[in-house]
């Protein structure tokens, strides 16, 4: 056994695992190289001790478990719009047809099997929140969801379908440009100085400005689904907060006034489907 604290031992594990092999499984020639060895190597760093001998077999374990390939066919049924008719289709992916992802398996489907499903994507790191839909009856990130090898897809609910998985994202896009989501500030800026804050008012947005409004939160709930045009839902009153608790910002008032309606707020019902999510 070897220890791989140090950088040589980590390069012979980079060699060894992109090392051409009639061996390497299918299924790792689609995934990320270099976000799998940052995987390996923070195991490393770590204190894991692997066998530069037999380093494929550990880092192919490790993978696996990490990423739960399954050494069979995917089965995937997405919901398929065709001249307002809605259906099922069924789609099956052969092992190592596609990455560990939803998103992959969706990608893979489109550039091979069916090019006409339609869906968003962009990013593929969570970040941008193109993906949103439903999978398997929860709210997520296509990108972010690991596949189970038998996953039923679905746009995100209660929203007006355009095609397949792509729905029409006007209502809550023009509810949260009502809110107003930039700095509101009565001090003047010459342009030489900062709008400074400190380190405790700055703590109190986290958890609020990571918000990437790919409207899972939103479109899972039920008052939302009710009342999608006056409501304005789970993301949207929290970006609404997190200007409110902005410590930089002066229009607080304004903003509580705002908010302060029977139906933009209190139409909330304290169901949680949002936390879910």
């Amino acid at each position: 056994m070897t220890d791989l604290s140090d950088t040589t031992e980590r390069a012979a594990i980079d060699r060894e695992f992109l090392k051409p092999s009639k061996r390497r499984p299918h299924y790792l020639e689609r995934i990320s190289i270099f976000k799998a060895l940052q995987e390996v190597r923070h195991q490393v760093k770590s204190g894991i001790i692997l066998d530069v001998g037999c380093g494929r077999a550990n880092i192919i374990s490790f993978l696996q478990k990490k990423y739960k390939f399954r050494n069979k066919p995917v089965g995937i049924d997405v919901i398929k719009n065709d001249n307002t008719k809605s259906r099922m289709q069924k789609y099956s992916i052969e092992p190592g047809g596609c990455g560990p992802m939803v998103l992959d398996a969706l990608i893979a489907i489109k550039n091979e099997q069916d090019g006409t499903l339609k869906f968003r994507r962009s990013c593929r790191e969570g970040i941008c929140g193109s993906c949103a839909m439903n999978i398997n009856g929860t709210n997520n990130l296509a990108c972010l969801t690991p596949l189970t090898g038998n996953d039923t897809i679905y746009p995100l609910p209660h929203m007006e379908v355009i095609q397949d998985l792509v729905v029409n994202m006007k209502v809550f896009y023009k509810q949260y440009a009502q809110i107003e989501p930039w700095l509101k500030t009565d001090v003047k800026n010459t342009g030489n100085t900062e709008n400074l804050q400190s380190i405790k008012n700055r703590e109190k947005l986290d958890g609020m400005y990571e918000c990437i409004l790919c409207a899972c939160c939103s479109t899972s709930c039920p008052s939302y689904w009710w009342n999608s045009e006056e409501y304005l839902g789970p993301a949207v009153l929290m970006q609404a907060y997190r200007w409110i608790e902005d410590s930089r910002d002066t229009a607080t008032i304004e903003r509580l006034e705002f908010v302060d309606d029977a139906l933009k707020l209190y139409k909330c019902k304290s169901i949680f489907n949002c936390s879910n999510t």
